[in-house]
């Protein structure tokens, strides 16, 4: 049985930033943070993977782009994630900011010759099979 939870109780992932609160109804939101933490390092793996199969097939320039849109998808996933750690505690919906991080990365790779569009969208989406995964192994 799960200890009771006294006053306003908080721990602090040092790795992510990501705090985890208990809630005053005694549930621990600590399987949540554990559960973000294992998502990001099997997007950072993915990552990894991609852009090293993108860089020795497509070359330097889609590999960078590949990762300039996984560091962004990242991004947009930890502020998705730390959005919805925050509903019916703080906030009654998701905010929107999260949402220019993907407009951030058309407009700089419009601007940047340096950046393709394709690859930087496609490394955008790299958390969905990290996603997928971590969905397919917990029963």
């Amino acid at each position: 049985m799960a200890s009771e939870i006294v006053g306003d109780s908080s721990s602090r992932n040092p790795i992510m930033g990501i705090d985890s609160l208990n809630s005053p109804s005694g549930v621990n939101s600590d399987e949540y943070v554990e559960l973000q933490v294992r998502i990001f390092r099997l997007t950072l793996f993915l990552t990894v993977i991609a852009v090293g199969i993108a860089g020795f097939f497509w070359g330097i320039q889609a590999g960078s782009s590949l990762l300039v849109g996984a560091l962004s998808g990242v991004f947009y996933f930890r502020l998705l994630a730390r959005g919805v750690g925050k509903l019916g505690t703080t906030s009654k919906m998701v905010g929107k900011v999260q949402l220019i991080v993907p407009v951030l990365l058309v407009v700089a790779s419009a601007k940047l010759p340096q950046l393709d569009l394709l690859p930087g969208l496609l490394g955008f989406l790299l958390y969905k099979p990290a996603l997928i995964i971590q969905f397919l192994s917990k029963p």
